[in-house]
């Protein structure tokens, strides 16, 4: 199996060095995909000759950083792609589990859970991401049947011909809201895997109206609202699985 290991980047140069030099002992190839950064994560990881680069222009989005390391792996003959945060709050450390696990051969997407196993040191998490997290998987699994643990962890494993079934085009954080459903629809293999809960850093901001969690679960509701139109819209409609918000 060829492995990528995929990391989005977003002003991250306190981390940055740091992070790749733990995650390298457990990867030979590994793509950070820089989001249009502006504090001299971008020059430091143009001056390294050691990893393969994506640079986006301006800032574009989390998940249109997830989306071009998926297709840029695909295109490259990767058959599994790693993502991970550059944050310090997934740890390298736990990439030998995902490998495990995706040396099972069982899945199509192996899921890192900050919430299906109490760790000792866990850190405790802002009290709305917990809510807004919690109230998120509730909802995929009650419409889904997913039997997640936690929908919004960014430490995952993807099979990249299951990942090519899927059409993507949430660039933001939002991203979530559309893969599940597409996961679910196109009857992907998932499981999870647990990984420490770490918040470094409980202050940092979605980016304007997204910083108020009201306005952020709204926002994902919409997103999920309209994504599973999409599907809708694909399908019979004696297939349809009710909108999860009871929007249409």
């Amino acid at each position: 199996m060829r492995v990528l290991i995929a990391i989005p980047v977003f002003n991250e140069r306190k981390y940055v060095e740091h992070v790749l030099a733990k995650v390298m002992r457990y990867g030979q190839h590994i793509l950070l995909v820089d989001d249009g950064s502006t504090d001299g994560t971008a020059e430091y990881l143009a001056s390294r000759s050691d990893i393969h680069l994506i640079r986006h222009p301006v800032n574009r989005g989390y998940g249109q950083s997830l989306i071009d390391a998926f297709a840029w792996g695909d295109a490259r003959g990767y058959d599994w792609v790693i993502t991970m945060d550059c944050d310090e709050q997934h740890e390298p450390e736990r990439i030998p589990d995902f490998m495990k696990a995706i040396a099972a051969d069982q899945w199509d997407l192996i899921s890192g859970s900050r919430y299906m196993q109490e760790m000792r040191d866990n850190d405790l998490p802002p009290t709305d991401r917990r809510s807004i997290n919690r109230t998120i998987t509730s909802i995929l699994n009650d419409c889904y049947r997913l039997d997640l643990t936690d929908a919004f962890c960014g430490f995952k494993a993807h099979r990249v011909s299951a990942m090519r079934k899927l059409s993507l085009d949430i660039p933001g954080y939002a991203f979530p809201m559309q893969l599940w459903p597409q996961v679910a629809h196109q009857k992907l293999r998932v499981t999870e895997i647990p990984v420490r809960l770490i918040y470094n850093d409980p202050t940092r901001h979605f980016g304007g109206l997204l910083d108020d969690p009201g306005n952020r679960l709204n926002h994902y509701l919409e997103v999920l609202c309209a994504e599973q139109r999409r599907i809708d819209a694909s399908v019979l409609e004696a297939n349809r699985v009710p909108c999860p918000c009871d929007c249409i």
